[in-house]
């Protein structure tokens, strides 16, 4: 289910118009579905409508559950009004809950209370709605009292419920084409200007103007472990304005907003990647799941040889949950940690080193409690999208070839379990993982406290807009925005991103809304046994190469696995085809010659190491901690181009 900034929305369409199949797509990665059936069965002996009615059950998946109101009309809104925030509920359709009002059966009714009662059921819905309707007025006006009282029936209808409804949205030929949406209520008029030309390294890339008043200046941190690169130039004191390959920057700054297109990867790049494995000369069956990780090298640099990662930098976001979502932890444990990694101390900082990785602590905006106000305002979800925009501008500015997202503040786990919540329709319970005291205890009273804040925190939402700034706003707080702002930068700049943590993975489920190519230039190493990890990789198609189940933090992971992604990618661009495949002449210079059986003799190429081939071991440290070499002033020596 992708997150399209609604919570309700009416699908209309024509007969045979592919209308209730789209809405069955907007459904399909919720995890609790409620079918609503609203048309009666008909008469036993029409064989063409029980076909139709057998054709619509042959589509839904066994999980779903399957609710009829063709008894009582009214029954609809209370199955609206009874709808648990976890769900999702498709009604199909509108056509026959108004053919089963006009029965005369269920005569004398008001139709038109009814319609009423209903939109307000919608309005008040806790859950994510979808409804499907006939659209009505394209033909002749019917010449039946009959059809003309439901002609009138379901157009009132469809206007009340597309009122109290988000988003509506028409489908004609199986093309949807929306009509009302959130985006285009809350996002400031675009100009016809506003789209420019993007540069030759990117994808053709929508922005706007801001209409409103600049975003604050907001300071980048400078501090970088174990070695700093040079910092990029700008000739503006704004560090919002300075230049950028991806997006055009005016005197009002840059607007992060729903639907911009952003680069994808080469989807051509990485089938050719994989196919060329199986013609390595290689004595076993090769490597696994990790061809995986050579596929994704190659859609993201654009090669069918992929080369080694060898400038990475790791983002280490601090910034703390107030609340509930940070019950079980010690105050000032996160400062802590941030320092620690600031001063070239600690797990995350030992690991960075030993790989060669730039470490860089990043502070993001303290989040409000989430169960009594929102987390940001949101003029500070701005600040923050835009200013992990330009940590990933940065990044690229100075050479990096790979990001690392990590986090350590206070309650990242419940603020990451309430946008899950809320863009996947979520179980807090079921994504929240249980709370380890620093002498290594589970602490079950804290883990409630975070689970009563989250369900606080949806039931205080419940009507608000699902849109990726509302979610950042009331929910996500400032790790998430900034992470969500990273990636999209990232993607703008054709930097891949390793994922590793709740907050990643919740920003990844919020830039969807942003900009749906971001998640395509992410990889996520191990799922470290987190729940809402699990999740919301699923639901964005990530599959976890590793289960090391390791808990040193978010990042630690991704560091951990980063040198056996390196060496399986210098190994794929070093090793050579196969002679059956590439030809004796030009792989094996000596295969036209004799074998000899002189037991004395030794074949030089497997005594003496070939000066003129490079060395593939990785470049060690210079000293334990941050003293070691900085990979982001010289060139990876792991790989080797095929």
């Amino acid at each position: 289910m992708s997150v399209d900034g609604w919570n309700t929305v009416l699908v209309l369409g024509g007969i045979r118009s592919g209308k209730s199949e789209f809405a069955e797509s907007l459904v399909t990665d919720a995890p609790v579905v409620r079918y609503v059936a609203t048309a009666p069965e008909g008469d036993p002996e029409d064989t063409e409508w029980a076909t139709r009615l057998a054709a619509h059950r042959a589509r839904r998946p066994g999980s779903w559950t399957t609710e009829e109101t063709t008894e009582d009309p009214r029954r609809l809104a209370d199955v609206l009004e009874s709808a648990a925030p976890n769900e999702m509920v498709l009604v199909d359709d509108l056509g026959g809950w108004v053919t089963v009002l006009l029965d005369p059966d269920h005569q004398p009714a008001d139709d038109v209370a009814t319609i009423a009662e209903l939109a307000e059921a919608i309005r008040g819905c806790a859950a994510r709605v979808v409804l499907v309707s006939p659209e009505v007025g394209l033909s002749l006006v019917p010449t039946t009292p009959l059809g003309r009282a439901f002609t009138d029936a379901l157009g009132a209808a469809n206007r009340a419920v597309a009122d109290a409804c988000d988003a509506v949205v028409l489908v004609v030929a199986g093309q949807p084409v929306w009509l009302k949406s959130v985006g285009t209520a809350t996002v400031p008029s675009v100009p016809a200007t506003a789209t420019a030309p993007t540069a030759a390294a990117a994808a053709p890339v929508v922005a706007s103007l801001a209409d409103t008043e600049p975003t604050p200046e907001v300071q980048l941190p400078d501090v970088l472990t174990p070695t700093p690169p040079a910092a990029p130039t700008t000739d503006s004191g704004n560090p919002w304005a300075a230049p950028t390959m991806a997006l055009p920057m005016v005197s009002t700054g840059l607007v992060i907003q729903p639907g911009m297109e952003l680069p994808m990867p080469d989807e051509y790049a990485g089938p050719q990647a994989v196919d060329r494995l199986a013609t390595l000369d290689v004595p076993g069956a090769g490597l696994g799941v990790l061809d995986r990780v050579v596929g994704f090298a190659a859609t993201t640099q654009g090669t069918p040889t992929p080369a080694a990662w060898g400038s990475v930098r790791v983002l280490l976001l601090h910034g703390d949950h107030a609340g509930g979502a940070a019950a079980g932890t010690v105050a000032g444990e996160s400062a802590r940690r941030a320092a620690q990694a600031r001063a070239g101390q600690g797990a995350l900082a030992r690991l960075a080193a030993e790989s060669g990785a730039s470490l860089q602590v990043v502070d993001a905006p303290a989040s409000a409690p989430i169960e009594d106000q929102p987390a940001l305002a949101p003029e500070q979800v701005e600040s923050a999208l835009r200013y992990g925009w330009r940590l990933a501008e940065q990044a690229a500015d100075a050479g990096v070839q790979l990001l690392v997202l990590g986090a350590c503040g206070a309650g990242t786990e419940a603020a990451a379990a309430a946008v899950l919540a809320a863009t996947a329709g979520a179980e807090p319970p079921a994504v929240l993982g249980r709370v380890i005291t620093n002498s290594g205890e589970i602490d079950d009273a804290a883990w409630m406290i975070r689970c009563a804040a989250v369900r606080d925190a949806l039931h205080r939402t419940r009507r608000s807009s699902r849109g990726a700034k509302d979610i950042l706003a009331e929910l996500g707080g400032g790790d998430v925005a900034v992470a969500t702002g990273v990636l999209l930068g990232a993607t703008a700049r054709r930097v891949p991103v390793l994922l590793d943590g709740p907050v990643g993975l919740a920003a990844g489920m919020v830039s969807r809304d942003l900009a749906g190519q971001a998640r395509h230039w992410c990889l996520l190493a191990d799922h470290g046994g987190h729940p809402a990890v699990r999740l919301a990789a699923d639901v964005l198609g990530l599959t976890p190469l590793l289960d090391l189940r390791m808990d040193l933090g978010e990042g630690a992971n991704a560091l951990v696995a980063l040198p056996l992604l390196r060496s399986v990618l210098g190994l794929s661009a070093a090793l050579p085809v196969h002679p059956s495949l590439a030809g004796t002449d030009d792989t094996d210079p000596a295969a036209d010659e004799p074998e000899s059986t002189d037991p004395s003799y030794a074949d030089p190429d497997l005594t003496e190491p070939d000066s003129t081939e490079p060395d593939f071991a990785e470049p060690e440290p210079a000293g334990p901690g941050p003293a070691s070499t900085g990979a982001d002033e010289q060139p990876a020596s792991g790989w080797r181009a095929g």
